[in-house]
């Protein structure tokens, strides 16, 4: 019998926005909860999203376009629930906010692709926050885009937390194992204190996994996923744990090749612990191309030096790691990985072409204004000629000549004929000197882990629910094929509540 030191009603693991959520709602139906962080700082990868959290204008049309980006591998009643939480998150995110005053705000806002019912959705922001510069002084270790709001909502939803006497919040305690009891009946979870020690807690009515995903394990991804090396963004904590702690008691796993990303740079120091990701250009819908006149200013070599690709997929920070992909048996290697990313002095004085983001404390690093101190420390090559870049890409000048000419040509033809690109993006690549550096596919986040129901029940390799065992979020989350734009955010929230309410409404199991 498990000599427990501490007792809640509830233990949450994970506080980002799935475990904040999870835990207000406890705390708001009169449970005592834990909120355990593995980390110093909260936050997870939520703090620094762009903040837009998907939601429906119309359920029943938002369930239809879920269907068909899911393709069969989420079961309707997940989705259902899902739609439906949608429909209601402008009015939880307006409630929550009411703590500090923050403005909230929703539109309306079409979805990534041109299925029925992509047009019902809309986007709720939070605007702006009361007081003082929130992310420089209270949230001066994460970088995300200047548009970014992430951490606006996580600023709201950490007041709550901190406004409720019965939710107890711990940093650097980082769950180990669950404790079960009979028929794998969840009681407690041990953690590791600062001590190194173990200390076990009981949670009375049961536990949340609300841990995110797997991007930053190393192992998990080249066990489930073809490509390789995959390089994780913004953090280095979502190390699969609560997949594991769910696997432990029989949980069944689901989506766990899907995740979402892009492509990226590696920063030259080693022990940098985070990706690169080039700048994001607005998002483009299919068939509507004409409107995306917005210029790429690079364009994406395999290394033999030959464009591959669309560099500008309609929604560039979800699939375009997708074409990245192929694995050449003739030469055994994945020849897209790394690709050369190559731009020229126009592209050098149009933007910054890197977007560090991160939440992890002491890095400090952001992409200089005129992309010149990335060349200074490795990360781009500056090439007088194309013999020169040829030279560096390591590859005959003839067949960098010949893939240049055919992106001019194309230009000129203001057609990308070869892969589709908008013709609004493109832009010929021709003033020297020329720039190039080594790209990598990205993971900014999973959507893979363990099976749950409707009710968040963590499913077990039989389809049977785990005695009072919930996820939330991105801790397998449901999106099984392609991802909408803001929706894992409004998933965090959606599903925390369910789970919280659910976990809630039980009896204690001894």
């Amino acid at each position: 019998m498990t000599d427990f030191a501490e007792e809640f009603d509830i233990i949450v693991i994970g506080y980002g926005f799935a475990g904040g959520m999870a835990a207000i709602t406890a705390a708001d139906a009169g449970c005592s909860v834990l909120l355990a962080e593995k980390a110093p700082t909260p936050g997870g990868i939520s703090i620094c999203s762009g903040g837009s959290l998907r939601g429906a204008d119309d359920a029943d049309r938002v369930f239809e376009y879920l269907q068909h980006t899911n393709g069969g591998r989420t079961p309707d009643d997940v989705l259902r629930v899902l739609a439906d939480g949608m429909a209601k998150i402008g009015d939880d995110v307006r409630e929550l906010a009411k703590i500090n005053g923050a403005a909230v705000e929703t539109i309306s806002k079409p979805a990534n692709y041109p299925f029925p019912g992509h047009d019902a959705f809309n986007n709720t922001n939070v605007t702006e926050v009361p007081g003082k510069n929130v992310q420089e002084e209270v949230y001066p270790h994460i970088m995300a885009r200047p548009s970014a709001n992430g951490w606006r909502v996580f600023k709201v939803l950490e007041d709550n937390v901190d406004a409720k006497d019965n939710i107890e919040v711990r940093f650097n305690f980082p769950a180990a194992r669950l404790i079960a009891g009979e028929n794998r009946e969840v009681q407690g979870v041990r953690f590791t204190g600062a001590d190194g020690k173990e200390v076990a807690i009981k949670a009375r009515r049961g536990v949340i996994l609300a841990t995110g995903g797997f991007e930053a394990n190393e192992e998990m991804k080249n066990q489930f996923w073809e490509k390789a090396p995959v390089l994780t963004a913004t953090s280095t904590n979502n190390t699969g744990d609560g997949i594991r702690m769910a696997q432990d008691l029989g949980a069944d796993l689901w989506h766990m090749w899907h995740y979402h990303g892009c492509y990226g740079f590696k920063h030259p120091d080693p022990n940098y612990p985070v990706a690169i990701r080039v700048k994001r250009l607005p998002d483009w819908f299919p068939g509507d191309e004409d409107s995306m006149n917005v210029k790429m200013c690079w364009v994406l070599l395999d290394q033999f030096g030959k464009r591959y690709m669309n560099e500008c997929t309609p929604y560039t920070q979800d699939t375009s790691h997708r074409p990245m992909e192929f694995y050449d048996s003739v030469t055994q290697s994945f020849p897209r990985i790394p690709s050369w990313f190559v731009y020229d002095e126009t592209g050098r004085e149009m933007y910054q072409i890197g977007a560090p983001t991160y939440n992890q404390p002491g890095l400090g690093f952001s992409w200089s204004e005129d992309n010149m101190a990335e060349v200074e420390m490795g990360i781009i090559t500056k090439c007088d000629t194309l013999e020169d870049l040829a030279t560096h890409l390591g590859v005959d000048a003839a067949t960098v000549q010949e893939s240049l000419d055919r992106w001019n040509g194309l230009c000129d033809a203001g057609a990308d004929s070869d892969f589709g690109r908008p013709g609004g993006t493109m832009m010929r690549i021709d003033k020297a000197p020329y720039y190039v550096g080594q790209v990598w596919p990205v993971v900014s986040n999973t959507q893979g882990g363990p099976v749950h129901n409707a009710r968040q029940q963590v499913i077990n390799v039989y389809g049977e629910a785990i005695p009072r065992l919930y996820s939330a979020g991105e801790c397998g989350s449901a999106f099984g094929f392609l991802y909408v734009s803001g929706a894992n955010l409004s998933e965090c929230l959606i599903t925390g509540k369910i789970a919280a309410n659910e976990l809630a409404a039980m009896s204690d199991w001894g």
